[in-house]
């Protein structure tokens, strides 16, 4: 299910948000099938200053993960190859190696509260069903880096 757009508001010919967070050097890894969510979450966290990789599956993730190393990974739970909540431990294995830990989120078209419970159980510490709000998102993110201790500054612009 791709993602419907509240928060952007067409003002002479710019595209803004109605809320702006700098995420200057925040690394994040976006597990997608549907290109235009991809799309659109790289252009959002681009502008806010975010080093961004979109992938369209979880074998695509599990292969960038190791050269990439994301501060957050943001993933759909239905993929084509394997659902996000088995792909998260997977993910975590390979960072806990290195010393890292991982905040997800989670993105569904889901609102069933077995989803839910999954994917909480899985490890995502947050669960945002679509159409999601882009505010929204941005401020998760930045609240979980802060709580992840990320190292770059954040601010709102």
């Amino acid at each position: 299910m791709p993602l419907f757009f509240k928060v952007l508001e067409l003002q002479e010919d710019n595209i803004m948000l109605t809320q702006s967070i700098c995420l200057d050097g925040l690394r994040l890894l976006v597990v997608d099938d549907d290109a235009d969510t991809r799309e659109i979450l790289t252009f959002l966290f681009e502008m806010e200053g975010a080093e961004i990789k979109s992938v369209g599956s979880a074998n695509e993730a599990l292969e960038l993960i190791s050269n990439f190393k994301p501060d957050i990974l943001i993933s759909d739970i239905h993929l084509p190859d394997e659902d996000g909540c088995s792909l998260l431990p997977k993910v975590r294995n390979l960072e806990v190696e290195k010393g890292r830990w991982i905040p997800a989120i989670a993105l569904t078209g889901s609102v069933m509260e077995e989803d839910r419970a999954e994917a909480f159980s899985a490890g995502f510490q947050k669960y945002l069903c679509k159409p999601i709000n882009l505010d929204e998102l941005i401020s998760v993110v930045a609240n979980l880096a802060r709580g992840n201790l990320f190292a770059g500054s954040l601010q709102t612009c």
